[in-house]
């Protein structure tokens, strides 16, 4: 995994230096063809985008291999991942920044597999920024416009578009380097504005900032999609951001898609033990088993406690004794006395254990509890007294869980 994050990035910083002029440039056709609408059906005419049986090395190393990825017109998509999954690549091949070595990426239903840059009316939001520290806000956000030999009058109504949406038109006469890093952002976001491109592509781009920036950021792009309806894709690592702006996501690893819909449904059905892990802040609590048919009916057993899941939602129903692992979400892990699961349910399950941590969050407690070596994460939102070594009930409801392969983690 390391020597594929390496990989990913040595591609993206080689595509760095081109992808700023790739992000502006555009032909006069392009700009003569933009369809001007009104401010309440937004910038653009959004794309939808198709890659297909997508493959990307870079000498030996295989990327990317026989991806996937179907976008409709509007969405906005994100890909999440951890650092060297693919995800920074994927996007700079719909870019056009890096060659495929095999498959095709289809946007707006045109072959654009091997089509420049600026020719895919696409728009590209970095993580750097990549201002330029002589202009303007004003003129970075129109640079591409007057390269390209928008008329004036065009060029003045999209940058005061694109800078009321942001706003950043007490700004515009300022420098880059007199910005700061939430206002260099939002011109970078603006610069990709005024293309009013079919296709928004953003790399990572609130990575550098701090937590309240990001937080104001995140709200004013999901905001931003809303009044453009434009088709957006999104990088990110932060499953907060995944969670909150998208769509639908797209959960990555080792250059593969491991599970791609809703946050809704991702989060409570992941495909499989990596992404019901990798979602989730306490990650979802795993305990190891067996599945086993018990007094006429299907219970999950280790050596301490029994769970009758004869209501799991199987893919196939397993006959015979097999392991597997339980997964059960923090926020469905109940600590106290008379805690329960759902009412009348006879698959609630009902264990004793030992605190080890409780971590105050301000609106709830995540309280860590240790149950035969196993730590155990609760959401707790009571303000009932507990002390880290006290002995606490708790409980979880059989409807509330995922059930796993003991090897290769598919959900079962």
């Amino acid at each position: 995994m390391a020597n594929l994050a390496n990989v990913e990035n040595a591609m993206a910083n080689a595509a760095v230096g081109a992808a700023v002029n790739a992000a502006d440039v555009a032909t006069p056709a392009d700009a003569a063809n933009v369809g001007h609408v009104a401010d309440t059906a937004g910038l653009s005419n959004p794309a939808n985008v198709s890659v297909r049986n997508l493959k990307i090395q870079l000498g030996a190393n295989t990327v990317i291999e026989n991806l996937d990825l179907d976008v409709r017109a509007g969405e906005f998509v994100v890909l999440l991942g951890p650092s060297g999954c693919g995800k920074s690549t994927l996007l700079h091949s719909i870019a056009g920044l890096i060659d495929v070595t095999d498959g095709s990426i289809e946007i707006a239903g045109v072959d654009m597999t091997w089509a420049d840059p600026k020719d895919r009316r696409i728009a590209l939001v970095f993580q750097s920024y990549a201002l330029y520290p002589t202009m303007s806000v004003e003129r970075n956000l129109s640079f591409a416009l007057r390269i390209n030999g928008t008329p004036k009058a065009e060029i003045e109504r999209r940058v005061a578009r694109a800078s009321d949406m942001l706003q950043l038109g007490p700004l515009l006469k300022r420098k880059p380097a007199q910005l700061s890093g939430g206002q260099r952002q939002r011109v970078a976001i603006g610069r990709a504005i005024v293309r009013e491109a079919d296709v928004f592509l953003f790399d990572e781009p609130l990575s550098n900032l701090d937590a309240k920036l990001r937080t104001e950021l995140r709200r004013e792009l999901k905001q931003l999609h809303q009044r453009l309806g434009a088709t957006m894709i999104y990088v990110t690592h932060d499953q907060v951001e995944a969670m909150t702006l998208a769509t639908r996501m797209a959960v990555m690893r080792g250059g593969v898609i491991q599970q791609f819909g809703t946050p809704a449904e991702v989060y409570a059905r992941p495909n499989n033990l990596f992404v019901a892990t990798f979602l989730g802040s306490p990650a979802m609590n795993v305990l190891k088993g067996t599945l086993e048919p018990r007094d006429g009916a299907l219970h999950f057993c280790t050596a301490h406690l029994r769970l009758d899941v004869s209501h799991y939602p199987f893919k196939n129903l397993p006959t015979d004794r097999l392991s597997c692992v339980l997964g059960v979400r923090a926020e469905d892990v109940h600590v106290g006395e008379g805690s329960s699961g759902s009412s009348g349910s006879n698959t609630k399950m009902s264990e004793r254990a030992n605190i080890s941590l409780i971590e105050p969050m301000g609106n709830h407690r995540v309280i860590w509890l240790d149950y035969h070596g196993v730590q155990i994460a609760s959401i707790d939102q009571t303000k009932t007294p507990v002390a880290i070594g006290d002995a606490a009930a708790f409980s979880f409801d059989g409807a509330h869980i995922s059930l796993f392969e003991e090897e290769g983690g598919a959900r079962l």
